[in-house]
């Protein structure tokens, strides 16, 4: 049994981290400092660097600051930029945990602003410490998954164990979430084959269909020359590859950014922008889509690697799952799992994929990952827009 930290708003998480969030690129310095005064791994630092109103940045953080593993929350506001920063300290507070608000304009600047920040830092530290801790059940997790830097490995190994790990978790009633539709075109007709309406399934195709014309439009799509470097061929093999993570369950329901699923199950996330292409590339680096599931609500992100990713998250602890052995050799230091095993005949699918299954309940119960026994955080936010969920995007909801 998982023993977790119980919210205000009923929600349990894994972690107990502080925020610390800049609202603009302008308080990204001082927040930095802050993070870098408080010398404590469970204070993260996010933010969102746009000067310029944006409905989507503004969902983010506030699921992002009320996410389950979050317990307290600082705000650091220069003072002039669009971010809505009394309604999100508003809503933080709603959801019943502490946070407080700095302005650098109105705090004497950025030492007047690192000592005040220290001192909120310490007291949020102090109230979230006291969140009261219950037993979690598996079927309570929310788990998301996402490929990046991916090989010729990646879709014979460690993808398709993440698969057999989903299956698992599916069958526990847990939430998994698999991403992204620019990284599934050509796989629509199969996974709307899985939707359990058909209604969902037109979605499917229509969500993946919006994808190919959006990266057509761009110029360019997921297929990077670091993937044909390691010997994937065409863009029909990423995208098998990339779909096998999301297993063989019946697919519950569409999500985009911030939307949290209503009950367990297996949902995939839209990433790619609605309306006319305007925002460049949908995700300018694996660590954006973190984000986006993290503000799913997922607990914790399985991270597939062929060519191999040192990056972490913050909030949200990431498994690296290698499917290379070459690279789990080189860089086993940053990968929880080798998944390589599978290529040269040391394990199976099944067995790779209960011993991910067990990494995600061991790091559930506090066990941390290596990108997080290293101190990785990363974090990047970027300007979108997206259309509300269709009642057919989420059939279990209207059953329920």
């Amino acid at each position: 049994m998982i023993n977790a930290y119980v919210r205000k708003d009923g929600r349990k998480g894994i972690r107990n981290v502080v925020v610390v969030a800049y609202l603009v690129e302008c308080a990204h310095h001082v927040s930095r400092r802050i993070v870098d005064g408080a010398n404590d791994s469970e204070v993260h630092l996010i933010g969102f660097p746009g000067c310029f109103p944006n409905e989507y940045a503004y969902r983010m953080m506030s699921a992002i600051c009320t996410h389950p593993n979050v317990g307290a929350a600082l705000l650091v506001s220069l003072g002039c930029e669009s971010m809505n920063r009394e309604q999100l300290l508003s809503d933080i507070r709603a959801s019943g945990r502490p946070a407080e608000l700095l302005v650098i304009q109105e705090a004497g600047g950025t030492l007047s602003t690192m000592r005040a920040g220290l001192d909120a830092v310490a007291r949020l530290r102090a109230e979230a410490d006291q969140a009261p801790r219950a037993d979690m059940a598996v079927s309570e997790l929310v788990v998301g998954t996402i490929c990046g830097g991916s090989d010729g490995t990646s879709g014979i190994t460690a993808n398709p164990a993440v698969g057999r790990c989903f299956d698992h978790l599916v069958a526990d009633d847990a939430t998994c979430i698999f991403e992204e539709t620019g990284e599934l075109i050509g796989c629509e007709t199969i996974m709307a084959e899985r939707a359990v309406t058909p209604d969902l399934a037109e979605e499917i195709r229509a969500c993946v269909a919006k994808a190919e014309s959006y990266y057509r439009t761009m110029g360019f799509g997921s297929f990077a020359p670091g993937n044909a470097e390691g010997g994937l061929t065409t863009l029909e093999e990423k995208s098998m590859g990339a779909y096998s993570k999301s297993g063989s369950s019946p697919i519950s329901g569409l999500l985009k950014p911030g939307d949290q699923a209503p009950a367990g199950g297996l949902y995939l996330l839209d990433v790619v922008p609605d309306g006319e292409p305007r925002f460049g590339f949908p995700n300018i680096s694996d660590n954006a889509e973190i984000v986006e599931m993290i503000a799913c609500g997922c607990h914790l992100i399985l991270f597939t690697t062929g060519r191999g990713s040192v990056v972490g998250s913050a909030i949200s602890p990431v498994i690296k799952v290698c499917a290379n052995p070459d690279t789990y050799r080189r860089l086993s230091e940053d990968m929880d799992i080798d998944a390589g095993r599978i290529l040269n005949g040391e394990a199976t699918l099944d067995e790779v994929g209960e011993e991910i299954y067990q990494r995600v309940i061991s790091l559930a119960q506090g066990e941390p990952s290596c990108s997080e026994a290293l101190g990785h955080q990363e974090f990047i936010l970027t300007y979108k827009a997206f259309e509300p969920l269709g009642p057919a995007c989420l059939p279990v909801r209207q059953i329920g």
